[in-house]
């Protein structure tokens, strides 16, 4: 239940188009409901303007489905991360409008639109190896209600494939630069555009790239003003942090 949705029970019970006894029920579950290995934060919209986000990974199928299952008797539009192709099954058991992005490994339950901005996010890989995370960051950003242009495989090792695509990557309020290897590509958008550059460094890459680190460092090193860093692979924070500054008013 939203903000707003929690002043109109108010205007209800003022009017007496509902009793303060209906209310209260509506209300009853708040703020969280305990599940004994999870406790849903139900006024996580309330507080921030979006639902509690599930991540999978380390949770048992049963428990995956069972948190979806209380989570959508809330009408909550539900994201869940790090997901499972056996985690989706059962949970499309319980809400049988599941949807399983396979390659961003997110599981969506859609109960509500939510507000989408004119302007758009663009999702710029350096490689191939990099769009599973790429997925990931446009997915959820999809998901919260944005519009995405995905430029996939523009790496540094052919520039020409990114200055293409320069007009479009710069009609874009927010870019999302995903790199492994020596992560270069964030700082070279950075250097090309006058908007927030989120960089994520992938753990693709050669051993001394040591699972993403190399990437991650030359990033926070970033000679480019405006380019800030989240962590390996998380592609989920670069879509949730892109969402929150493209509605910005």
């Amino acid at each position: 239940m939203t903000g707003k949705e929690i002043e109109k029970l108010l205007i209800d019970v003022r009017n007496g188009s509902k009793s303060v006894e209906e209310a209260l029920e509506i209300l009853k579950s708040f703020p969280y409901t305990d599940l004994g290995f999870a406790r849903i934060d139900h006024h996580r919209e309330i507080r921030t303007g979006y639902p509690e986000i599930v991540y999978c990974a380390g949770k048992t199928v049963d428990q995956v489905r069972d948190i979806f299952r209380v989570m959508a008797e809330k009408e909550n539009n539900i994201v869940g991360t790090r997901a499972t192709s056996d985690m989706y099954e059962a949970v499309k058991g319980v809400c049988p409008g599941a949807v399983f992005y396979k390659e961003a490994r997110i599981i969506s339950v859609r109960n509500k639109k939510p507000e989408m901005p004119e302007t758009r996010i663009a999702v710029i890989t350096a490689g191939t190896s990099d769009i599973p995370v790429a997925e990931e960051a446009a997915v959820t950003a999809e998901l919260l209600g944005n519009k995405v242009v995905r430029i996939f495989d523009a790496g540094v090792a052919g520039i020409h494939r990114l200055v293409d695509k320069l007009p479009e990557i710069r009609s874009c309020r927010v870019i999302i630069v995903i790199a492994g290897m020596e992560g270069a590509l964030a700082s070279v958008v950075g250097g090309l555009v006058d908007k927030p550059v989120i960089a994520v460094p992938t753990s693709v890459g050669y051993g001394a790239n040591f699972g993403g680190i190399s990437a991650l460092l030359a990033m926070l090193t970033s000679c480019s003003a405006g380019v800030t860093v989240v962590n390996i692979d998380n592609g989920f924070g670069a879509g949730f942090s892109a969402s929150m500054i493209n509605k910005m008013n």
